[in-house]
């Protein structure tokens, strides 16, 4: 496809959909603009975009394809920003936000000029931020949650998959609100959850010195979308107020229950809510991408010797194998592996396992 795309945005997220469409659609002019104009000029000398674009105004004007890929409070600014552009009639706009139906009333402005607004959410991500990490790898076969406007027309929604065909993503295409139910359930609320985890451990270590040791195993994992950033999910909490305020009183009355069947020491009742859970938890897809970005673990039970993670990863590197973290257990409480190596993807692990198969006898476990 030929055309110009703005991408508003040269984070994570707008630098890998522009080196997507770049790969795809090699005719295609992308222009990139940020406030930060470090990330700005860094994307431009990575390559990742064509031209620089300083002036929001002349830069939509011209777009085809204009792609927001801004913090959502921020998302909201953009699109009042864009009444007053004389943009093409032709052009479509979208965006990349974790939220949709508050973004969706924000559009109908635009929509009620002719102009088509497709919200957009891809479901993927990375533990690195801003446009150095940006890889065109990023959205392969990860969700991309298309909400199309009331103006949309099924062409320009066909339109924008086409321009979007580099991510090898799985398009799905659903309302505002049941997005925000969706990942609310899925993503949003979970890291509330984890947060809440976390600040009760903070509270307990205070009596318990060792405890930060100790959650330096499983603890660490269910809470490591904890560490995400603070202000992205500040503005994500207070766009899905509604759904998550919903979800945290059923979530409430749930534990209300849970309390219950302690309480009186229903031991059948114990035994079935974990046993409910391990069932619904075991049917879940192993292979797919959801909507927190997965990290793939390798255990790897190695000796005590001085130089033998160097060694570990010496064999990784010989292969080309990029690693996201490594770590060393200092509890082994149900896991049997000391040291963790985590891969972005699935195929990384499985190169991973082969390698160390090849040049170790060491015992190896899948996390």
């Amino acid at each position: 496809m030929k055309g110009t795309v703005l991408v508003i945005g040269m984070g994570l997220i707008g630098g890998s959909l522009a080196l997507c469409i770049k790969n795809e659609h090699p005719d295609a002019t992308i222009i990139g603009h940020d406030i930060n104009h470090k990330e700005l000029r860094l994307a431009r000398s990575l390559g990742i975009i064509d031209e620089m674009s300083l002036s929001l105004q002349s830069a939509a004007e011209r777009a085809d394809l204009i792609i927001i890929s801004t913090p959502v409070f921020q998302t909201e600014k953009i699109i009042a920003q864009f009444q007053s552009f004389a943009l093409k009639e032709t052009a479509i706009i979208t965006d990349t936000g974790s939220t949709k139906e508050q973004i969706m009333k924000c559009s109908e402005e635009l929509t009620a000029k002719g102009i088509q607004f497709i919200g957009g959410h891809p479901m993927a991500g990375s533990h690195k931020s801003g446009v150095a990490a940006a890889k065109k790898i990023l959205f392969e076969n990860a969700f991309y949650m298309l909400t199309p406007g009331s103006g949309a027309t099924g062409q320009k929604v066909e339109e924008l998959q086409g321009w979007l065909k580099g991510t090898h993503a799985k398009f799905l295409i659903v309302e505002p609100r049941e997005h925000d139910e969706l990942t609310g359930t899925i993503s949003h609320f979970p890291h509330i959850v984890a947060a809440s985890l976390v600040h009760q451990a903070k509270e307990s270590s205070v009596q318990h010195p060792y405890l930060r040791r100790l959650a330096a195993g499983g603890f660490r994992d269910i809470t490591r979308i904890a560490s995400s950033n603070p202000t992205m999910w500040k503005d994500i909490t207070l766009q899905n107020r509604a759904v998550l305020l919903s979800l945290l009183r059923q979530w409430k009355s749930e534990m209300d229950e849970v309390i219950t069947i302690i309480e009186e020491k229903d031991s059948q009742g114990i035994f079935d809510y974990f046993t409910e859970a391990k069932t619904f938890r075991d049917d879940l897809p192993i292979l797919e991408k959801g909507a927190i970005p997965s990290f793939y673990d390798l255990f790897v039970d190695v000796p005590d010797y001085p130089g033998v993670i160097s060694e570990v990863t010496a064999y990784l590197a010989g292969e080309n194998i990029s690693l996201t973290n490594i770590r060393i257990l200092e509890t082994r409480e149900d896991i049997y592996g000391v040291l963790v190596i985590s891969f972005q993807t699935l195929e990384d692990r499985e190169r991973a396992l082969n390698c160390l198969k090849e040049n170790t006898d060491y015992e190896l476990f899948l996390g």
